[in-house]
């Protein structure tokens, strides 16, 4: 195995050893290291043959992390797709029925705002901003803040 190869393969187990990566991120935080491409895919095809980078485990484990941290699916879709994750992938781990969206949202905006919800407009508005903001779809939104 060439020295580069080693050097690379290296880091790469460096980085998945820290957390897991999409293979994209990967791609992009080895590329300024290694200027061959195609090594590159080498290698990544074959941390992906070996189980020590896969793209399913890092979606659920964003997913996860992500729900914990009171964002909304939209958000969590769009942070997955920029990182490189197939909409095949999303859909399964975003769309399961492991979360209930509504009740994500409630608790969000239980923990910012506390247990009353509005009455006024004006207070209703910023609730709603805030929660469009993390990522909860307005259909989410406006069942949460009906009153």
């Amino acid at each position: 195995m060439s020295t580069e190869r080693q050097e690379v393969l290296q880091r790469a187990c460096n980085f998945l050893a820290k957390r897991e990566h999409s293979r994209k991120e990967l791609y992009y935080k080895l590329q300024h290291s290694c200027r061959d491409h195609e090594l590159l895919h080498d290698l990544l095809d074959k941390l992906a043959e070996e189980g020590l980078q896969s793209d399913a485990r890092f979606t659920e484990n964003f997913v996860h992390h992500r729900c914990q941290k009171g964002h909304g699916p939209q958000k969590i879709q769009q942070e997955l797709q920029q990182r490189g994750i197939a909409p095949e992938l999303i859909d399964n781990f975003l769309y399961a029925d492991k979360y209930d969206w509504y009740e994500l949202a409630a608790r969000t905006r239980r923990k910012k705002f506390g247990e009353e919800l509005p009455q006024d407009y004006q207070i209703r508005a910023k609730q709603s901003r805030f929660l469009y903001s993390r990522g909860f779809n307005m259909e989410v939104i406006h069942a949460l803040l009906k009153t």
